[in-house]
């Protein structure tokens, strides 16, 4: 890789870019009409810990403690690997972004190079995903608030619809201050890892007894190795692994209101990879090293399992409020980033006509209150079965990030062949090892599919029987809209 393809400079003067090419070869104009009447209002701070924000969530603060105990400290590689083809993937995406920044971000690009069917699965795919979300994380909110007993008394449903009211509104008001509220959810999230990965490296290198074992890089050697419980259970917590970077692509929504993207998103993208290392990876290793991997449970976040083994005052009521900011940072996202999603599949046709509506401060209002109400039946899900909302939206979350990723490769792909065609100019910013990386990232989501059904204890085969029902949902929401579509072309 070399220095051009980290970071995007300017076109020389003079320079004639061809004209835009439409999914048929064709020089129509591939402008996005829902990208127009946006206020330019997130600046490179937001922009930047936006992206940080989607690479840190509940599925590190919560989820490896699980994973811990079930692969091993062999959790790293996972997280090594799926973190690499991530980062592939927001990499293609902040290409396509220099190439035309839009607010509709990867529904925007599936229009261009794959006309209107493919832009419909593609948005309809991220709401699913990031409405479902939604109802993970209103259900994680109220469920780690009864964690203290001064809300025991108030019921689940009535949490999760708090929580959800606050983040609307605060989404409805401006882009700024969601951009604002998003900026200090991950200066929280990421002031509180690192001052773990202090504590936990100061008693490394003191050699600290911790829970009554000896701290050290050859802790994981003596509790069986990397591998304890053999390669194929890392493996199959891939799966789990894959969704804890689900976020990670909100850096391209947010780039149509910046003011800068030639100069933003370079630097936002590749600062992820770091991140993902420091921050992921370089966690498990540290986990790993400081307690055996049999000492962590699904139960109980990892980060509280050491910090209570070394006596750290009120460490789960700190804990626990970071994973509430962790919940409420993505339920903060999946609200601004559906808001565009559904402006851009509007303004084509494929949406309710009010997921157009804007607000007089340029806050697409109609999509947040659409995705806002699929979270009010989450609420509704609270009510009805508190102990499996969790885990029944969950599934369908799975598949549509897969999907989401998937079409941001295939739309990669497209904007490359047209490039070699002549048909436009990529931008020096670009994904390097093209179209290899592409494919290989394209393999790897289906090798997780694959480990998905092969698991049958947990969630991963109800999750791919799921699939056919959700493309027949698609298919019959397609000749619903199709005329509408078609019209508006």
């Amino acid at each position: 890789m070399n220095d051009n393809d980290l970071q995007a400079t300017a076109e020389p003067p003079g320079t004639t870019e061809p004209p835009p090419i439409g999914p048929g070869g064709d020089t129509r104009d591939v402008h996005d009409a829902g990208d127009e009447g946006y206020r330019k209002s997130l600046e490179t701070r937001h922009v930047n810990m936006i992206a940080i924000g989607g690479a840190i969530g509940t599925g590190l603060f919560l989820g490896a403690g699980g994973r811990l105990a079930s692969a091993g400290p062999s959790l790293f590689i996972a997280y090594a690997v799926c973190g690499f083809f991530v980062f592939l993937v927001v990499r293609a995406l902040g290409e396509l972004v220099l190439h035309r920044p839009s607010s509709g971000a990867h529904v925007s690009y599936a229009r261009e190079f794959m006309g209107e069917k493919g832009a419909y699965v593609a948005g309809w795919m991220h709401f699913l995903n990031w409405a479902t979300t939604g109802i993970v994380d209103i259900t994680a909110i109220a469920v780690y608030i009864h964690y203290w007993d001064m809300f025991s008394a108030i019921p689940q449903w009535v949490l999760a619809l708090i929580a959800l009211s606050v983040v609307m509104v605060t989404n409805m008001i401006s882009v700024r201050l969601f951009g604002e509220l998003e900026f200090w959810f991950s200066v929280f999230k990421v002031t509180a890892l690192v001052a773990f990965m202090f504590i936990g490296i100061a008693l490394l290198v003191s050699g600290s007894d911790v829970g009554g074992h000896q701290s050290g890089p050859m802790l994981p050697l003596d509790h069986g190795g990397i591998f304890p419980a053999g390669a194929m259970a890392m493996l199959l917590v891939v799966q789990g692994v894959v969704f804890a970077y689900a976020g990670t692509e909100l850096v391209g929504v947010a780039a149509g209101e910046t003011k800068d993207p030639q100069r933003v998103v370079p630097k936002a993208v590749n600062s992820i990879i770091w991140r993902i290392v420091v921050f992921y990876v370089g966690s498990i290793v540290l986990l790993a090293m400081l307690l055996p991997w049999t000492a962590y449970s699904a139960d109980e976040s990892p980060f509280v399992t050491v910090l209570s083994k070394v006596g750290v005052p009120a460490a789960g009521d700190v804990m626990n409020l970071i994973v509430i900011t962790a919940a409420l940072s993505s339920l903060n996202s999946g609200l601004y980033s559906t808001g565009r999603i559904l402006r851009s599949l509007g303004s084509a046709g494929s949406a309710p006509r009010f997921t157009t509506a804007m607000s007089r401060s340029q806050v697409p209002y109609g999509g947040i209150l659409m995705t806002g109400a699929v979270c009010v039946l989450g609420v509704g899900l609270n009510a009805w079965m508190p102990k499996d909302a969790f885990e029944i939206v969950l599934n369908l979350s799975a598949i549509a990030i897969l999907a989401t990723w998937s079409l941001i490769m295939i739309c990669h792909l497209l904007f490359v062949r047209r490039a070699d065609q002549g048909l436009l100019t990529r931008p020096a910013f670009r994904l390097p090892g093209s179209p290899f990386t592409e494919i290989a990232t394209l393999a790897f989501f289906a090798g997780v599919v694959v480990l998905m059904a092969m698991d049958d204890e947990g969630a991963g085969q109800l999750t791919v029987m799921a699939i056919p029902v959700i493309a027949l949902a698609l298919t019959l929401g397609w000749y619903a809209v199709r005329r509408r579509v078609t019209a508006r072309g």
